[in-house]
């Protein structure tokens, strides 16, 4: 019942944020057992939607949902809780991410694989605009990386060299047409979702990188550049690359969002 915002969420400690992820969860059951709706892809992000607004100073930073039909807990913890009983009604709360609804709700979709091309152009806006240190975060599923509009734009953001993050929510679950059916429920279909889900890295050697890259930063920058040159060369050797780094981007993961 205290946090009505994400600067609320910020004063708790990181200890407090696993009852409020089950708190929040609670809620979107509640609400979605009245009104209907997107249930299961909003469960799918209640952890992940109580870490990123406790990391990034949003709105200022912007969050983009990919599809946005997983914006419940969203809505829940950027001062719409009180009215989440008019969800999907007349007159009420969309059941999509809204703009002229909150200034949380930075970009409205609806259809997917448009948050990657949405948060590059703010990315490009805040550094032409003076604000480098602002950051442009693109939550896109397991579904809506399958579509091509998502690789154009990271093609672009490579070509454009400007810092976005791309959080991949692989939770093997996709909405139809482009699923199939499976005894889990409906799952991605096509080979390029079978390849994400073995993005597996191993764990010593993320441990020792995450020591090996602590290290380095204690070393003047001209060898801090050469580590970083190794760093990307050892990876492609152990791993055999990603494609998604051969398109420019810094791949961690996978992590285990719940």
């Amino acid at each position: 019942d205290t946090i009505d915002s994400p600067a609320d969420l910020k004063r708790l400690q990181p200890s407090q944020l696993k009852q409020l992820a089950a708190e929040l969860r609670h809620e979107t059951l509640c609400a979605v057992s009245k009104t209907g709706g997107h249930l299961g892809s909003s469960l799918g992000v209640v952890e992940l939607t109580v870490a990123l607004h406790y990391v990034f100073d949003t709105p200022d930073d912007a969050l983009v949902w990919d599809v946005s039909h997983q914006v419940y807990p969203h809505k829940i913890l950027t001062g719409r809780r009180h009215r989440m009983h008019s969800l999907r009604q007349k007159g009420g709360l969309s059941g999509f991410a809204k703009r002229s609804e909150s200034e949380y709700d930075i970009f409205g979709a609806g259809h997917s694989t448009t948050s990657i091309s949405a948060a590059l152009g703010m990315a490009v806006a805040h550094n032409q605009n003076g604000a480098k240190g602002r950051n442009a975060v693109a939550v896109i599923g397991d579904g809506a990386i399958t579509g091509g509009m998502a690789y154009e734009a990271m093609n672009n953001a490579a070509y454009l060299n400007t810092k976005i993050i791309t959080i991949l929510n692989d939770n093997g679950q996709v909405s139809l047409p482009t699923g199939t059916q499976s005894a889990g429920g409906v799952a991605p279909a096509g080979a390029l979702s079978q390849y994400t889900s073995r993005l597996l890295t191993s764990r010593p050697f993320l441990d020792f990188r995450s020591f090996a890259k602590s290290f380095s930063k204690l070393l003047p920058e001209d060898i801090q550049a050469v580590n970083a040159r190794i760093d990307e060369y050892t990876r492609g050797v152990l791993s055999g690359g990603t494609l998604f780094e051969e398109l420019g981007f810094y791949y961690v993961g996978p992590v285990d969002g719940h």
